[in-house]
């Protein structure tokens, strides 16, 4: 499983290709093999998973009860969208306009990379997002996070 830190300021180029930084790609589980699927997020932005993330989490999701209304709906919507790409020769990746449209991205785009996935946001989305930050976030963390041995009872 990958894990990724760090946030990348990015431009599409004309034709809607995204330099992968160095400092992200360094980060790729050679097991990926540069290949990513590239998929609708919350909150309107798109997460780009490596691909060998992606058949771990896809395993998962492949689990639930498709006799279940709510289970068929969220399948639906999590893989509504969801798209294979690979890194060309120049390290870019070509983002397809129908999840361009959806998270907003027309040039400056910001790459928030942590735990398994990598966040693709507008930049203005995304700083806006970070605007909105609680307003006490100590205790945002203690609600969040707080005492982890009461969630094993």
């Amino acid at each position: 499983m990958s894990s990724f830190i760090g946030e990348f300021d990015c431009k599409l180029d004309a034709k809607g290709r995204l330099m992968v930084p160095s400092g992200l790609r360094k980060q790729l589980d050679p097991a990926a093999n540069e290949s990513f699927v590239l998929n609708r997020g919350f909150e309107q932005c798109l997460v780009l998973y490596p691909k060998n993330d992606w058949e771990r989490i896809s395993a998962e999701v492949n689990q639930l009860n498709q006799y279940v209304k709510k289970n068929r709906d969220f399948i639906r919507y999590f893989y509504r969208g969801a798209t294979e790409l690979g890194l060309d020769g120049t390290g870019r990746l070509l983002l397809p306009k129908r999840l361009q449209q959806y998270a907003g991205i027309e040039k400056e785009v910001v790459l928030f990379a942590y735990s398994d996935r990598i966040e693709v946001w507008d930049k203005d989305r995304y700083e806006g997002l970070l605007t909105d930050e609680p307003e006490d976030f100590a205790n945002l963390a203690e609600e969040v996070m707080g005492d982890k041995s009461n969630e094993q009872e």
